[in-house]
């Protein structure tokens, strides 16, 4: 059986479609069928050449899927959920070794040949299917994998494994706590996401800029009290007093989203005294 996918070829060329002979399965792998892909900001800079990748390449880490078929020992997902095929998931785009010292001590975050498992691979060799832009996506055996809930529509769980999985990982880092002040910098996904899982996590004053008025709104219908055009001021200082003035001298917690190295300065004055 053959399945479908467009392949890098180049920085800057045009995707090609080509067909790939579909794995067979190990006992403790997982074959995907993918529904649905999302297009990261990383797969953009990726086509580009700013960042590494080697034709021939099935690009894309952002999707979900139904479990087309089960390796014989997968029983269930990483929570423990009985798992079946035809079930949505969503994965993990890394895998770790599991037989590092890291990945022993149950800290396989912190693996030292831990893998980007999608969309960097080359495809011209078994399993092929390495990235999201295809019919089908191949998850080794090491994956972390969850059972979606059924009322989440394809398209919002398609990029869950990326930019959502990220705020809530730096957010746990500097242990964001109720009734704190969050100030974000940048109203792209991963700003968004950050204001939506800063006010779930009983931020009080949340405080987000971007020089983008649409992104602004939708901040506010994400949770956001206060947001910020930063074209508004004529300098990163009056920015920093107006995050103050907001925050009563502040973020307990200052999220750099934007970046870039200028942003990462003026976020750390936007902290207020043993902020993170």
């Amino acid at each position: 059986m053959k399945g479908w996918s467009y392949v890098y070829t180049g920085a800057n060329q045009p995707f090609e479609a080509r067909e790939y002979l579909v794995p067979e399965v190990d006992a403790n792998g997982i074959l995907v069928r993918v529904m649905v892909s999302s297009i990261c900001g990383s797969d953009l800079h990726g086509w580009h050449g700013e960042t590494p990748r080697s034709p021939i390449t099935i690009m894309g880490h952002e999707m979900t899927g139904r479990v087309e078929q089960l390796g014989a020992d997968v029983k269930t997902d990483a929570a423990g959920q009985p798992l079946a095929e035809g079930d949505r998931i969503v994965y993990s785009y890394f895998y770790p070794c599991r037989r590092c010292d890291p990945c022993l001590a149950n800290d396989t975050h912190h693996c030292e040949s831990r893998r980007i498992g999608a969309g960097r691979s080359q495809s011209k060799k078994p399993p092929h299917f390495t990235g999201a832009y295809a019919e089908y996506f191949y998850l080794r055996p090491g994956h972390f994998v969850l059972r979606t809930p059924d009322h989440l529509s394809d398209r919002v769980v398609a990029p869950l494994n990326c930019a959502l999985a990220q705020v809530i990982y730096g957010l746990g880092q500097v242990d964001l706590s109720a009734g704190e002040y969050v100030v974000i910098q940048g109203a792209g996904g991963l700003g968004l996401y950050a204001t939506a899982v800063a006010r779930e996590a009983g931020a009080t004053n949340i405080v987000v800029l971007d020089k983008r008025q649409d992104r602004l709104a939708l901040a506010k219908e994400f949770g956001a009290d206060h947001v910020l055009n930063v074209d508004d001021f004529e300098s990163p200082e009056q920015r920093v007093e107006a995050v103050a003035d907001l925050t009563g001298g502040g973020g307990h917690v200052v999220a750099e989203l934007v970046g870039h190295p200028s942003a990462l300065t003026e976020g750390l004055q936007m902290a207020r005294n043993e902020g993170r």
